[in-house]
């Protein structure tokens, strides 16, 4: 197994200015298609789902809109992997680890994790957001979003398009967007640069940290395969949330 590997000062330089940092090849090639294997064995019935993990198909083939031609067509989403003993393996990977510490210190928690599918033939677009909108947790700065690719990820497959410098405001109004075809829970900013975008296309084991105010979504996917990756959030163990103790959450785990 990798050891720890801590981002240098350089590194963590860019991620603190940019609001993001990509991080070429850190999830390697077997792990890689183990984790796709995995997708595809859960979204086709081979495996069983684990407690908790639900399977979120894409809105237009809930509508009948679209009529998926494998069942992996017609996932938007696989959330909730704590409990599946191989994808929760990704939050646990030392190389992943160890860069987040290098931003966050040395107790994490991983507080969300899913496996992100975007298929051919649907809609599929994710607007404009900040992650921060999902979350109870603060400070902002104590929270990181992972996002490491399982397939390719191009522009014209829908890569993750991000504005640097984003995170430097505050939490902006979401609303839901004004599209025939919104997936569950997708919510938007309006009244953003979209000139300002940098399109950050990956190859697969390439892995993305950002900032949950980092403004950031993806568009559809018009190539002729999935885009897929899986992501995790990780929270410093500093952070505070009003309420019971947010650490208590069923899908929230200590890593280190």
């Amino acid at each position: 197994m990798p050891r720890s590997q801590h981002l240098s000062e350089d590194q963590c330089h860019s991620y603190w200015s940019q609001g993001y940092l990509l991080l070429p090849g850190l999830i390697g090639t077997e792990l890689v298609d183990r984790f796709n294997q995995r997708f595809v064995d859960l979204v086709t019935g081979t495996a069983s789902l684990s407690e908790g993990m639900k399977i979120m198909q894409d809105v237009m083939v809930v509508k009948g809109a679209v009529k998926p031609a494998t069942p992996a067509h017609g996932v938007n989403k696989l959330l909730c992997l704590e409990e599946d003993p191989v994808l929760f393996e990704f939050a646990q990977r030392p190389e992943l680890v160890g860069a987040v510490q290098s931003l966050l210190g040395s107790e994490l928690y991983s507080i969300s994790s899913n496996v992100f599918n975007k298929p051919t033939g649907v809609d599929g677009r994710h607007p404009l957001h900040q992650d921060l909108r999902y979350f109870k947790l603060r400070p902002a700065y104590q929270i990181i979003g992972v996002w490491t690719a399982l397939l390719p990820a191009p522009r014209e497959a829908g890569c993750l398009a991000v504005i640097p410098g984003s995170h430097k405001q505050d939490l902006l109004a979401h609303e839901s967007p004004d599209w025939d075809y919104v997936n569950y829970g997708f919510f938007g900013l309006n009244d953003v640069d979209l000139e300002a975008r940098v399109h950050v296309e990956m190859e697969p084991g390439d892995t993305l940290l950002f900032h949950p105010l980092l403004i950031h979504g993806s568009g559809r996917n018009r190539s002729s395969d999935f885009r897929r990756a899986i992501s995790v959030h990780y929270a410093a163990g500093s952070c505070e949330a009003v309420g019971k103790d947010w650490r208590q959450n069923p899908f929230t785990r200590r890593i280190v």
